[in-house]
C-alpha cells in the first residue's frame, strides 16, 4: 500500500489553481488570499476566522494517510519535485537523503522564524494553519526516522506563538501517533534565522551562523537534522494527502507546485500574502492585489538583502523559482517589495543597508567593519553628497566584503547594493551632479525593526 495514498476526504477532489479548461502543460494564472477560492495551502477559513482548530482541519483535510513506508515517503517527496520555500530553493527530497545516509537518530526543525522584517508567509501559516504545519513537520519526521519535532520561531511573532501553542496542545490531547513537538523561541535578529544559526542557537541559545554547519550532516549535537520552513512543512502535509501528481499541477515543469509570497510597500494596509501559482506574473500579481495598472519605479525581490529589479522589467517576470534563476533572479524568502514613482531607490537601499549592517553577528571584519563603511557611503550618495570617485571606491570596498565573511549576511548585502547601482544608475548620476532628489525625502517603504544596537544574541 502506498504511504502517501490520498485520503478518502479528498481523494475526489478537482485539483485547484487550474481554471476551467486549463491544462497541466497551461497552468492560469492564479493569485489567491487566506481562505480564498484557487488556494492550496492558504485554503480554509478566511483571515478573519482566525486559526483553524484540529477538528475543522481534519473535517476539511481528513487525517494524514498512514506513514510507515518511509522510503515510500522520500519517493514521492521526490516524484512531487518540492523545493524549499525559503532562501536556497534546495530540493526538499534531496535534504532527507542526506539525513538518513547519516548513522545517527535524525531530528527534525521547523523554521518559522521568519526574520525578514517584511516577510509574513511563515507566521501566517502558523498563526492560521498550524496544523498543516505540524502535520508536514510529522511526515518529515516519518520520512527521515526522526523521533522529535522542534519548531523554531521569533520571539516577538505573538500570533504565531499563540496559534502554535494551542495547536500542539489540541494535537496532545487527541493523542496523534506522532513525535513530540516542541516550541523554541530565538532571537529577533536578522540573521538569527538562518538555518546554522538556529542549528546554533537550539545547542547551546547562541544563534550566530556559521558558513561550515550542514544541518543534515551534523545538525544539533552532531545529530543529522532535516530544517524546512513553515511553508515547506505545509506543501508537505498536501502531498501526503493529495500525491505528487496533483502537487505538480500547480508551478512549472521546473518548479513545481504554488508558493507564498508576501507583497510590500503597495498601499497602506501593510504586507498581505498571497498564494501564487501557473503563469502568475509580478504585473498580474500588482494589478490583482497591489492596485497597480503600470509598472513602478522597482521590485525588491527576494528580500532586504536580495535584488531590485527595473519595474518594467520585474512586471512580466513569472513568478517561479526556475523562472526567475534564468533571469539571475531569486524569489528568495518570497518577498516582493515595490518601491513606487514617489519614492527615491539609492535613499531606500541606504536605509536597508544600515539596517542590514546593524544587524551583523560580529564575528567577523567584513561584516562587523565592512559593511557600515558600505551603510555609510551609501547613505553619503542618497543624500547628494558622494563623488564619482566615491562611488568607484565604494564598489571597490564591497568586493573586499564578498565572500569573506563567516557567514553569508555580508554577500547579501553587497548584491542589494550591486543591484541598486545598476537599476538606478541615473539616480546615481543625478544625485552626483545635483544633489539629492526631491523623491528622498519621500516617506520609508519598507519596514526596519526599531531595536537597540547590540542586540543579544541569545
Amino acid at each position: 500500500m502506498s504511504a502517501l495514498r490520498p485520503s478518502p476526504l479528498t481523494a475526489g477532489e478537482p485539483p485547484t489553481l487550474l481554471a476551467p479548461g486549463a491544462s497541466v502543460g497551461s497552468p492560469a494564472q492564479v493569485v489567491a488570499g487566506v481562505g480564498e477560492p484557487g488556494s492550496r495551502i492558504l485554503a480554509g477559513p478566511g483571515r478573519s476566522a482566525g486559526m483553524e482548530s484540529l477538528p475543522e482541519h481534519l473535517d476539511r483535510l481528513g487525517p494524514l494517510p498512514d506513514l510507515g513506508d518511509a522510503a515510500r515517503i522520500r519517493e514521492q517527496v521526490k516524484e512531487s519535485g518540492l523545493q524549499g520555500r525559503g532562501g536556497s530553493g534546495f530540493p526538499t527530497a534531496a535534504k532527507m537523503r542526506a539525513v538518513v545516509e547519516r548513522a545517527a537518530r535524525p531530528l527534525v526543525v521547523v523554521n518559522g522564524s521568519e526574520s525578514e522584517p517584511a516577510s509574513r508567509k511563515d507566521r501566517t501559516l502558523l498563526a492560521l494553519r498550524p496544523h498543516l504545519v505540524l502535520d508536514g513537520a510529522a511526515v518529515a519526521a516519518a520520512a527521515v526516522g526522526a523521533d522529535q519535532i522542534m519548531v523554531h520561531v521569533h520571539r516577538e511573532s505573538s500570533d504565531a506563538i499563540a496559534g502554535l501553542v494551542r495547536a500542539l496542545e489540541e494535537r496532545r490531547r487527541a493523542r496523534l501517533a506522532e513525535p513530540r513537538a516542541d516550541i523554541s523561541c530565538g532571537p529577533p535578529r536578522y540573521v538569527a534565522g538562518e538555518s546554522s544559526a538556529i542549528i546554533h542557537f537550539l545547542e547551546d541559545g547562541d544563534a550566530r551562523p556559521l558558513t561550515d554547519r550542514r544541518a543534515a550532516r551534523a545538525g544539533i549535537h552532531g545529530r543529522p537534522t532535516l530544517l524546512l520552513n513553515a511553508e515547506t512543512m505545509g506543501h508537505l502535509a498536501l502531498i501526503a494527502r493529495r500525491g505528487p501528481r496533483w502537487f505538480r499541477l500547480a508551478g512549472t515543469s521546473g518548479s513545481p507546485g504554488s508558493s507564498l509570497v508576501t507583497l510590500a510597500g503597495a498601499g497602506p494596509a501593510g504586507p498581505r500574502v498571497f498564494e501564487v501559482g501557473g503563469a502568475v506574473t509580478v504585473g498580474s500579481l500588482l494589478r490583482d492585489r497591489g492596485a497597480l495598472s503600470t509598472p513602478p519605479r522597482a521590485v525588491l525581490l527576494g528580500g532586504y538583502a536580495g535584488r531590485w529589479v527595473d519595474g518594467g522589467r520585474a512586471w512580466d517576470l513569472r513568478l517561479a523559482r526556475d523562472q526567475l534563476a534564468s533571469e539571475g533572479l531569486s524569489l528568495g524568502c518570497g518577498l516582493v517589495g515595490i518601491l513606487p514613482w514617489e519614492a527615491c531607490g539609492l535613499a531606500e537601499t541606504a536605509r536597508l543597508l544600515a539596517y542590514l549592517a546593524g544587524e551583523s553577528a560580529g564575528q567577523c571584519g567584513p561584516c562587523a567593519f565592512g559593511l557600515p563603511r558600505l551603510a555609510e557611503a551609501m547613505s553619503t550618495l542618497a543624500l547628494g553628497r558622494a563623488s564619482r570617485r566615491e562611488v568607484r571606491l565604494l564598489l571597490r570596498r564591497s568586493a573586499t566584503v564578498t565572500g569573506r565573511g563567516a557567514c553569508h549576511h555580508p554577500d547579501g548585502a553587497v548584491l542589494l547594493l550591486h543591484h541598486a547601482l545598476a537599476v538606478f544608475e541615473d539616480d546615481v548620476e543625478r544625485h552626483i551632479r545635483r544633489g539629492p532628489c526631491a523623491r528622498a525625502a519621500h516617506a520609508p517603504v519598507f519596514r526596519i525593526p526599531n531595536e537597540e544596537a547590540g542586540a543579544r544574541w541569545r
